[in-house]
């Protein structure tokens, strides 16, 4: 076997045993394996240098170097830093490896799948502390270890979702360069003013919008404390009347006409400038019994039922009109079945629909969570479908639905649909990660993809579901696009110092009189706005022509932002790929992961990346 060596600079080997550091090598399958490396020197280091060799060739490539960063240069005696890794490899079976120095060595062997024996770490391996299982969302307290500013990330979501607003804006509008537009909406006559625009165009498309206002109100009646302890419950509170008012108009239950869309998106993409300047005409579009769509109309019944529950003690009776709108809304959707976009054909080249179940599913465990009316538990039974969700997104809803009847039941069968579509999104899953670590499922809005995953990982984990190992993906991909990727690149504008200035949004990209060309930044800063995402390899550029991976949505930003605020409460000593925890003695220390990838020849590899030569 070739030896893996550890030199710790600025301290002696001998202050570190060798007993008490390691590399595991914890899962492989075919073609990859994941593993980390633990040091817990017993003396304070100041800066460290790794050299790693496996007893067998990765791709070409045996040995790397690991050092340090500036945030995680310092490591107390006795305190702990793990550093997760990724290898690709030929085969399905991972190298071992032997770490040698100061007095001993240790040894770990593949993990059990790859064809070697299971990993066996040192006995005298110091633990790495995990978090107090209490059930619910007790342990999800705040992290004191975290790299990113959660805090942050949730208040410039909120200021994103102010900067999409339609209609007449409040007189408390936080965004300076929007003001009214297409206050004049309208189906038949009927007021149709308000509501979001959908992405960076001025669409108003219920399906998309209804998945959003879901999703935020779901993790504002789970996480509350995450918005008060921020100090945005008030906003939120706010930024939430925006939809549900807006779909409040669009539903009229006397006339059993629900309108679901507003602009011809054909039309309005062929107009680039400011919506409070847009003429163009905007038809509006329903559905009714004639013509269904019980996906969409579910989905704003689930909105709209779960707003009021976390309006229940805010404004009783707000709370009260929400409800008895679900109500309705969700009995015409039941008695008529149907996929809104083949009733509305000028909906599906922009969101068409694949199917209505999903949404009906959702939107009967959502009002049986409200309501705990039997009947709606028994609804969502008859609508579940047994395949683990693709993704969860606009028009994907089975592990939402799965994720509600777990937690309604406690059914294993629900659970068991649950964590194969969260492990589908982790290594050695069916969904790909990029060499930075973005669980990569689609080129349209691959971050969005990766955040509706990392929502229901940790609305998961909060029921009592997957737990670190959840938590783990969660936050592996909500801070890869918080800056922890190769470029150190944010991919939610105004977070950080380095993040896109030319995101394919017409209002901010214009001011009055005119609109920023291709090469020019964006006069308006679109805060809190998380852009499309980078291609399968990392690949991303800021241009504003490119409305696949920069352009911005309701939807993508709506599951984000419920992420971010399930991660401003995670459990203080939760272990990740992402983060090295430590006794509360030592100081904070920053996430640190490697991926060694195919290279030609030794390579120095910083934080989350491999440095091309």
């Amino acid at each position: 076997m070739q030896e893996y060596i550890c030199w710790l600079f600025l301290a002696s080997l001998a202050s570190t045993s060798a007993e008490s550091q390691g590399v595991y090598i914890s899962q492989a399958w075919s073609g990859g394996f994941h593993g980390h490396v633990t040091l817990s020197p017993s003396q304070d280091l100041h800066g460290w240098e790794i050299h790693i060799k496996f007893s067998k060739p990765i791709d070409s490539l045996e040995e790397y170097t690991l050092t340090n960063k500036d945030y995680d240069q310092d490591i107390r005696g006795g305190s702990e830093l793990q550093i997760d890794f990724n290898g690709h490899m030929s085969g399905d079976t991972a190298p071992t490896a032997t770490l040698s120095g100061g007095g001993g060595s240790s040894q770990t062997s593949a993990p059990s799948g790859g064809g070697g024996s299971a990993t066996q770490a040192p006995a005298t391996q110091a633990p790495v502390t995990s978090a107090p299982q209490t059930g619910g969302s007790s342990n999800l307290n705040a992290h004191p270890n975290t790299k990113f500013d959660y805090a942050k990330a949730l208040k410039l979501s909120i200021l994103f979702f102010d900067a999409q607003r339609s209609g007449r804006l409040p007189s408390n509008n936080p965004i300076p360069w929007r003001s009214d537009s297409a206050v004049n909406d309208n189906g038949d006559g009927h007021d149709l003013s308000g509501g979001w625009y959908d992405a960076g165009d001025h669409v108003k498309f219920n399906l998309p919008q209804a998945t959003a206002t879901h999703v935020l109100a779901w993790g504002l009646e789970k996480f509350k404390d995450a918005y008060q302890a921020s100090g945005q419950l008030d906003m939120m509170y706010d930024m939430l009347r925006t939809p549900l008012d807006y779909f409040l108009k669009c539903w009229q239950p006397d006339r059993q006409v629900y309108w679901v869309q507003v602009g011809n998106g054909e039309i309005d993409h062929g107009y680039w400038g400011r919506p409070e300047d847009m003429h163009m005409s905007r038809p509006a579009y329903k559905v009714t019994a004639g013509s269904p769509g019980s996906d969409v109309a579910g989905n704003t019944a689930a909105a709209l039922a779960v707003g009021s529950l976390v309006y229940k003690d805010k404004d009783a009776s707000y709370s009260a009109k929400l409800l008895a709108a679900a109500k309705s809304l969700y009995a015409f959707a039941k008695a008529h079945p149907g996929i809104y976009s083949n009733s509305v054909p000028e909906a599906k080249n922009f969101y068409g629909s694949s199917g209505w179940e999903d949404e009906m599913c959702e939107a009967a465990g959502a009002m049986y969570k409200v309501t705990k009316d039997q009947q709606y538990l028994n609804d969502a039974k008859g609508y579940y479908k047994g395949n683990a969700g693709w993704a969860y997104s606009w028009d994907a809803k089975n592990s939402g639905c799965q994720l509600l009847l777990w937690e309604a039941t406690h059914e294993g069968k629900y659970k068991e649909k649950v964590e194969a579509f969260v492990n589908s999104y982790d290594y050695g899953g069916s969904v790909p990660i990029t060499p930075c670590g973005l669980s990569w499922r689609d080129k349209w809005g691959s971050n969005g993809y990766a955040a509706g995953a990392s929502m229901i990982a940790l609305l998961a984990a909060a029921d009592g579901i997957g737990g670190d190992k959840f938590k783990k993906v969660a936050l592996r991909n909500i801070d890869y696009m918080l800056g922890e990727n190769r470029q150190h690149f944010s991919y939610v504008i105004g977070f950080g110092s380095n993040f896109p200035k030319k995101p394919h949004h017409r209002a901010a990209g214009c001011a009055p009189g005119y609109c920023a060309n291709a090469g020019q930044d964006s006069p308006n800063q679109l805060n809190g706005a998380l852009v499309g995402g980078p291609g399968r390899n990392d690949d991303y550029e800021d241009k504003r022509d490119d409305y696949i991976k920069n352009e911005v949505s309701v939807i993508s930003n709506g599951v984000f932002q419920t992420a971010v605020a399930v991660s401003r409460v995670l459990s203080k000593i939760v272990v990740s790929d992402c983060y090295a925890t430590a006794p509360l003695a030592a100081p904070t220390v920053a996430p640190a992961e490697e991926d060694f990838a195919t290279t030609a020849a030794m390579t120095t590899v910083t934080n989350r990346a491999t440095v091309p030569l």
